[in-house]
């Protein structure tokens, strides 16, 4: 069979550039061994924010009272959160199947071998293809931590499909998945820790921000051991004891009754044939490739985690588009500078440009300016009882280098800052736009 465009993995880069090239008239073949939608949709994202709006639903209920709204009794229901999250995984796999079939984009399911940059082999038939796309995604990365092999532990899969709330959870990793974890499992009252090797969760995060959401869980009984790193694990009767060391060299242990791995996770590599591509990479393993995500092969583009820019469903979808408009021989480029991150906690803290971590190493010249969301009405009205940040730092001639907000819904909102960002806005001209009132988007303009 014969194809202009083959894409290898289908998660958020590869359905986005399948439908993409499908809309411009390319023929596509898009291989996926597993479910479409990838890693985001079927046990990441998805799943992980399905369950999290359940808790923050119950948080809700159980603070109801400031809100003069009385409940009674507030319980939930484990089981029926899971097989809610299942019912939302299938619906959204079932709108990609649509949309991909609606557009003509042809999918392929089973393991697929790349043969060499033109020609990939999938259940015994060969594939001729005129461009080759690369989105194989990441998958969990498991740290040689001693013991580890000896010891029934979670990763994010089993987390998301366990139907029975454990006494206490350690979890070994405080960035983004970590995070999220600790906040839906300490809503629903299991007792957490967490285990974070640098001196701050979230690393990448405003520092600033990321330590006050740290003290907003551990109020609530979340326990945090920063700046420790794990040298074993072992099973304690029917627990398990993790065993660490400070940097200041204390040791210590804690027990749980589960264990949650979310140390990272890496690009796939194996079982796709890429090494017959010969590929050039980075000194860390990540496919090089230019603005246009092309590798050192011409007919051949890279997106996603493989690219080791940023291993976010977002960014991998919008280096499909520019892939594919590569292709197309139409004008774009990829550009770093305004990507958000966002972690759902319950409040949520969000991201985008840059912070003042990386501004202070680089030597870059900067200012910054905070309010706190209380300065929003709509904020105040919805948020009783609770506060939060907003921060936004500005190059010396006033344009916004980088925002970064800890409240709800700052998931909504951070993309406004990041198209001043991305359009290199004057703090003077981002004023000027008009914003509805009264919204929690609001917080900018009172920086500005």
């Amino acid at each position: 069979m014969n194809c202009q465009v083959a894409i290898i993995g289908g998660g958020p880069a590869g359905y986005t550039a399948a439908e993409t090239a499908a809309k411009a008239g390319l023929s596509v073949a898009l291989f996926e061994k597993h479910s479409l939608g990838g890693v985001c949709l079927n046990e990441g994202c998805i799943p992980t924010k399905t369950l999290l709006y359940s808790a923050k639903c119950y948080d809700s209920a159980r603070h109801a009272r400031q809100y003069a709204v009385l409940v009674p009794e507030v319980s939930f229901d484990l089981p029926r959160i899971i097989a809610r999250k299942q019912k939302t995984v299938r619906k959204l796999v079932l709108g990609i199947k649509a949309k991909l079939a609606g557009c003509g984009a042809a999918v392929v399911t089973g393991e697929a071998t790349i043969l060499d940059a033109t020609h990939v082999q999938c259940g015994g038939e060969v594939y001729t293809c005129e461009h080759l796309v690369l989105c194989t995604g990441s998958e969990t990365f498991i740290p040689p931590i001693p013991g580890i092999d000896g010891v029934s532990y979670w990763t994010h899969r089993e987390a998301l499909d366990n139907k029975e709330l454990p006494a206490s959870l350690t979890i070994i990793g405080g960035g983004v998945i970590g995070m999220e974890f600790a906040s839906f499992f300490n809503s629903l009252g299991v007792k957490v820790t967490v285990v974070e090797m640098m001196d701050e969760i979230l690393g990448g995060m405003d520092k600033e921000l990321s330590a006050m959401l740290r003290a907003e869980y551990a109020k609530r009984g979340v326990i945090f051991l920063t700046s420790t790193k794990v040298v074993s694990v072992e099973n304690e009767s029917n627990n398990i004891q993790v065993n660490y060391l400070t940097t200041a060299g204390q040791a210590g242990s804690v027990v749980s009754e589960k264990l949650l791995l979310s140390v990272g996770r890496r690009p796939v590599w194996k079982g796709y044939g890429l090494e017959n591509l010969a590929l050039e990479r980075t000194d860390r393993g990540n496919i090089i490739v230019n603005t246009q995500m092309r590798t050192s092969l011409p007919n051949v583009y890279a997106c996603g985690d493989l690219t080791g820019f940023s291993m976010l469903a977002h960014t991998a979808a919008r280096e499909a588009e520019v892939a594919i408009h590569a292709i197309l021989g139409e004008e774009d480029r990829m550009s770093y500078r305004a990507i958000p991150g966002v972690v759902y906690t319950n409040p949520e803290i969000a991201g985008v440009g840059e912070t003042e971590e990386r501004l202070q190493k680089q030597g870059t010249a900067y200012r910054a300016v905070k309010l706190p969301m209380a300065y929003s009405g709509r904020f105040v009205a919805e948020n009783d009882g609770v506060n939060g940040v907003c921060k936004l730092l500005l190059a010396e001639d006033n344009t916004l280098l980088g925002a970064h907000v800890l409240g709800n819904p700052a998931s909504e909102i951070i993309a406004l800052a990041g198209m001043a960002i991305e359009w290199r806005l004057t703090a003077k001209a981002w004023k000027k736009t008009v914003f509805p009132h009264p919204t929690v988007g609001e917080i900018f303009k009172e920086l500005l």
